[in-house]
Order: C-alpha cells, then sequence, then structure tokens
C-alpha cells in the first residue's frame, strides 16, 4: 500500500530554520569531528532534509571536503534544497547529490560510502517499526549518525495559563496517534532510538536541545502556537469550544512578543562499534 506523504510547507521550514540552528547542541558536533575520516571526501546522507536547513548548519562545522546526498519525498524541497547548498567553513558551497525517496523505505544499500548519517526533526515521526528499520540501515552504514531536534513533550508557556496543562497532554497524545502507518512515537522517540542503537552496540550521546522563543521570534511563536492547538484540539475534540478565547488571547500575545514559549527538544549521536575501533 502507498501512502500519501505528509507535506511540510516549506514556508514554515524556513521560519524554523534560525530557531532550529539556535537550539542544536554544539557539543555533539564536537564528538562527532573525532570520529570521521581523515583526508578525502566525507559522504554526508542527510535524510528527510526538507529544504537542506541541517546542512547549512552542519557543513560549516565539519573538518575537510565534503560531500552531501540529501533524500526527501517532495521533490519541491528537494530542488529547494539543491539551489541553497550547504557551505564549508571557508564559505565554498559543498557537493550535493538529490535523492527523491521515502527514507521510510531506505536499504542497506541506499546509505553505501556513508561516512555520515544525518536527519533532523524526524525521529518523533516515525512509528517504532519505521524507526527500528531507520535503526538497521545507519547499523549497516556503520557511520556515526546525528539526529538533532526530536521533541521530547516538554513545553513550557511565559506567562503560564491554567489550561496549558491540558493542550500539553492533548498534544503529546496527537503526537502519538495512530496513523494508517501506525502510531507514531512523537515525544517517546528519542527513548526508543537510544534503546535501539544501543542494542545494535552503538554508544548514544544525548543532548537537549530546547526552542527558546521570545519577542526576536515572534512569528514563529505565534505559528507554533497555532499548530499546537490545532493538533490538540483534534486529538480532543472537546477542548476546542474551551479553548477558544485562550487560544485567541494566547495568539495575540505570541504574535506581540509578549509570550515565551520554549519547546523541549533531544539531539542524539550515535557511534557504531566499527567508528569507535578505527581510532583505536
Amino acid at each position: 500500500m502507498t501512502l500519501e506523504p505528509i507535506r511540510v510547507p516549506s514556508d514554515w521550514l524556513d521560519l524554523r530554520e534560525s530557531a532550529d540552528a539556535a537550539a542544536r547542541a554544539r557539543e555533539l558536533v564536537g564528538q562527532l569531528r573525532r570520529h570521521l575520516p581523515a583526508g578525502g571526501d566525507v559522504v554526508i546522507h542527510d535524510l528527510a532534509c526538507g529544504t537542506g536547513a541541517m546542512g547549512r548548519w552542519l557543513a560549516p562545522r565539519l573538518p575537510g571536503r565534503q560531500r552531501w546526498v540529501v533524500h526527501d519525498r517532495d521533490a519541491d524541497l528537494l530542488a529547494a534544497a539543491a539551489a541553497d547548498p550547504p557551505r564549508a567553513a571557508d564559505g565554498v558551497p559543498v557537493g550535493v547529490e538529490t535523492r527523491h525517496a521515502d527514507i521510510t523505505r531506505l536499504g542497506p544499500g541506499d546509505l553505501a560510502g556513508a561516512d555520515l548519517v544525518t536527519a533532523s526533526a524526524l525521529l518523533d515521526l516515525l512509528t517504532r517499526e519505521e524507526l527500528g528499520g531507520l535503526i538497521d540501515v545507519c547499523t549497516a552504514a556503520a557511520c556515526p549518525a546525528l539526529f538533532t531536534l526530536s521533541v521530547v513533550g516538554h513545553v513550557e508557556l511565559t506567562p503560564a495559563d491554567p489550561l496549558d496543562a491540558r493542550v500539553a497532554a492533548a498534544f503529546d497524545a496527537h503526537q502519538r496517534r495512530m496513523t494508517p502507518r501506525g502510531r507514531l512515537l512523537g515525544p517517546d522517540a528519542v527513548a526508543a532510538a537510544v534503546q535501539g542503537l544501543r542494542r545494535a552496540g552503538s554508544e548514544v550521546l544525548v543532548r537537549p536541545s530546547p526552542w527558546r522563543l521570545a519577542a526576536s521570534r515572534a512569528a514563529l511563536a505565534a505559528e507554533w502556537f497555532t499548530g499546537w492547538v490545532e493538533a490538540a484540539c483534534e486529538q480532543d475534540p472537546a477542548l476546542a469550544a474551551e479553548s477558544e478565547l485562550y487560544a485567541r488571547r494566547r495568539l495575540s500575545a505570541a504574535r506581540a512578543g509578549r509570550l515565551v514559549v520554549r519547546v523541549g527538544h533531544a539531539d542524539l549521536l550515535a557511534l557504531p562499534p566499527a567508528t569507535r575501533r578505527r581510532l583505536r
């Protein structure tokens, strides 16, 4: 059965790119650099790449020459990623190869020759079965994997409101909803990924990477809040009537930069046994 892909609007990806860049755990990049091959091109596969924001953030932080292979099932997003390629630390664009593919259907050969696998804002959108398949292909590639910005089920709004907790609970339930592909992992994805990767023999490092959206990112805070409430009301229809005034008031505050939003994410770096042996 072929399922209709979820389309992520490019304007949403553009809006969040700077917040993602500020949130990602730079400490893990320092660890990662020690596990990449010295000399020659470093081949990086970016899964569900969207418009290529992960490459634009990571490429200047990695040493040596790089070649990026970007995967996405949305041809328009792939075209956007190719049009704005990553740049190395010296500002020179790096080579980019695009692959129009559903990353939940990758086989081990699809990542052959990879020195690094990356993905951003992906794990929480997978089912447990899809995550298991992703772990299998990454393990077969025997290279480091850096997964950033997976939601962890923590949202904090300042100033607080009594309805925040109910909306947050309904949103988390929506993140874990049943779909034609199976039940999504949502906030359970990081723990499931750590367990699966360690079972496969990888060393896994996890660091927090929260968004903090204040006045300087009011547009993103407002867009995020709108989607947060809509998903919660879809999950709990009784919440829609109760939250109407709440949503209007909070959205106005977000647009005016008076609502501070903290959204919990986590980044994880997986180092497989083959990579660790290479350093000894």
